[in-house]
C-alpha cells in the first residue's frame, strides 16, 4: 500500500511512518518543511502545507490512503499566526479534497477526545467540526480519538514540568483534571491495523492508556523521574483562569484562556477501544513505566489513579 503520512515529521507522526514501512508499505512523509534525517530510513519525504491545497496536490496524488496527523497543541497557545480553526478544519477539508480528486481509497484522521462541534475549547471545537468533514466524504475513513499521547519526543510529561516548578508548585485546582495517556508505542500500531483492515472503515475509536492519572499525579512522576520531589499546593480554578486569561495576549506566556478552560474537564474513556485491536489494557504501557525506563515491563490493570 502506498500511504501518505500528513504531519509525518512530528511525534506520532514518525513513529507512524517507521510501523508503517516495517510492514512493507511506501510511506511519504508529508510537511511544511520536511528533513530526510528526521525520518526513518526507507521513508520518502514531501514538501506541503494542508492550509495551501495547491501545495498537497502533487504529494497526494498516486497514494492508496492518506492519514492526517497534522495539527497544533491543545496544550499551548498557537503561534505564529496559526489557529485551529485553519490547521484543523480547513487542513482537514483541504486534505479531504484534494485526497478525493485523486481517488484515494482510505483516510484515517486523528481527532481528540471529546472533539465536539459546540466543545468548550477552540481545539475540540475544530476537531469536531473537522471530523464531520471527514465522514460527509466519499473515502473510507476511519477516525482515532485518542488521549493524551506520550513518549520520547512527546511534549505531555514536559507541558506539566513547564506548567509548574520542582519542589513546592501550584495548580489549578490542585491538579485533579484526569487524563488516561497512551503510549505511542501502544498508539501507532493501532493505526496501521486500521489502515490495513477492512472491519475499521466507517468506526471512530477512543484509545486510551491502562491508568487514569490526574495532572498532579503525572507532576509528580515526571519530577520524581528526575530524582526530585514536589509539593502541589491548589490554585483555585477561577484564579487560574483569570491570571491565564489575562496573560492571553502575552507572546511569552504558552498558556491562555484556552488552556485554562481544557483543565475544567477530564481527558479519559468511559470505554476503551483498543480491544478492538485485540488488546486489553493490561497488555498497555503506563507514564511510570515509561518515565521509569521500562515501557516493556509495563503492563498494568488498574485505572485507578497513580
Amino acid at each position: 500500500m502506498k500511504v501518505l503520512v500528513a504531519g509525518g515529521t512530528g511525534f506520532i507522526g514518525t513513529n507512524l511512518c517507521a510501523e508503517l514501512h516495517d510492514r512493507g508499505h511506501e510511506v511519504t512523509a508529508l510537511s511544511r518543511d520536511p528533513n530526510d534525517s528526521d525520518l526513518p530510513s526507507g521513508v520518502t519525504a514531501a514538501m506541503g502545507d494542508v492550509s495551501a491545497p495547491d501545495s498537497i496536490a502533487d504529494a497526494v496524488a498516486g497514494h492508496d490512503a492518506v492519514v492526517n496527523l497534522v495539527a497544533l497543541s491543545p496544550l499551548y497557545q498557537p503561534r505564529g499566526g496559526a489557529d485551529h480553526e485553519t490547521v484543523h478544519l480547513g487542513g482537514t477539508e483541504n486534505l479531504v479534497r484534494v485526497a478525493e480528486d485523486a481517488d484515494v481509497e482510505r483516510f484515517l484522521q486523528m481527532s481528540a477526545l471529546g472533539a465536539d462541534p459546540d466543545g468548550e475549547t477552540d481545539y475540540i471545537r475544530a476537531k469536531g467540526k473537522a471530523e464531520a468533514v471527514v465522514t460527509d466524504s466519499n473515502l473510507e475513513w476511519t477516525i482515532f480519538r485518542p488521549s493524551v499521547v506520550f513518549g520520547d519526543g512527546g511534549e505531555f510529561v514536559s507541558f506539566a514540568k513547564r506548567l509548574t516548578t520542582p519542589y513546592v508548585t501550584g495548580l489549578p485546582g490542585g491538579g485533579k483534571t484526569r487524563f488516561q495517556p497512551i503510549w505511542v508505542g501502544d498508539l501507532v500500531p493501532m493505526l496501521a491495523d486500521a489502515l490495513e483492515g477492512d472491519d475499521h472503515v466507517g468506526r471512530t475509536y477512543e484509545v486510551a492508556g491502562p491508568q487514569i492519572v490526574t495532572l498532579a499525579d503525572v507532576t509528580e512522576l515526571a519530577y520524581e523521574a528526575d530524582g526530585r520531589s514536589v509539593t502541589i499546593l491548589p490554585v483555585p480554578m477561577a484564579v487560574a483562569k483569570l491570571g491565564l486569561t489575562a496573560a492571553d495576549p502575552l507572546p511569552f506566556v504558552p498558556f491562555g484562556a484556552d488552556q485554562a478552560r481544557s483543565l475544567t474537564f477530564d481527558n479519559t474513556v468511559a470505554d476503551n477501544d483498543v480491544t478492538a485491536f485485540g488488546l486489553e489494557e493490561a497488555d498497555l504501557t503506563t507514564l511510570r513505566s515509561y518515565l521509569e525506563g521500562s515501557p516493556a515491563d509495563s503492563r498494568h490493570t488498574d485505572r485507578s489513579t497513580a
